[in-house]
């Protein structure tokens, strides 16, 4: 599959199956995510990675979940993640300006996540100050987001925004749908 079909296909993933992500397959992800281009190569990302159940349950405590979809899209506790990655910005490295350098390692981590078959969940609604505590993160690094992965218990569907409607919703059978904007309402050539 090229990366082109990899960028079409891959959604976010909110229902995963039970089955752990072995270690190499997870330091595969974490590797893409190290290549990714760093402003000024300064490169401030850490990542503690989260892989023993009771740890991944005290993270899943702290997040919040798929807020269009009213409470329906907080998985169960039989499709919960079964990894998180909290991604840190170490301010001895950086304290400002990185939030690209996040954009691009995130982006590189689930979609080799995906080419494995591995569903991610980027999630920004997460207790910093909670997992901080639990987790005794030093002072010295930013908690940036939660990173929630497993293998893939469902398949969202990619359609087209209708009215300008980006927000994702449930059908009759369960199945996510996530429109995105048509491409012609974002795309300008030469002139606004």
């Amino acid at each position: 599959m090229s990366v082109y079909d990899v960028i079409k296909e891959r959604r976010t993933i909110r229902k995963f199956q039970q089955k752990p992500i072995p270690r190499d397959i997870m330091t595969k992800l974490l590797d893409a995510a190290r290549v990714a281009p760093s402003a000024s190569n300064m490169q401030p990302l850490k990542y503690l990675v989260l892989d023993q159940p009771e740890l991944v349950d005290d993270v899943f405590k702290t997040t919040s979940w798929a807020n269009y979809l009213e409470g329906k899209g907080t998985p169960s506790n039989a499709e919960k993640p079964v990894v998180y990655v909290i991604v840190l910005v170490d301010k001895d490295i950086r304290d400002d300006g990185f939030g690209v350098d996040i954009g691009l390692a995130l982006e590189n981590l689930i979609l080799t996540a995906w080419e494995e078959g591995i569903g991610c969940c980027i999630q920004g609604s997460i207790d910093r100050d909670k997992i901080r505590a639990d987790f005794n993160i030093p002072d010295k690094y930013i908690i940036s987001h939660a990173v929630a992965l497993g293998y893939r218990a469902e398949q969202p569907v990619l359609e087209e925004a209708k009215n300008d409607d980006i927000k994702y919703f449930k059908d009759e059978n369960g199945v996510l749908h996530v429109p995105k904007r048509k491409l012609e309402d974002i795309v300008f050539w030469n002139k606004l």
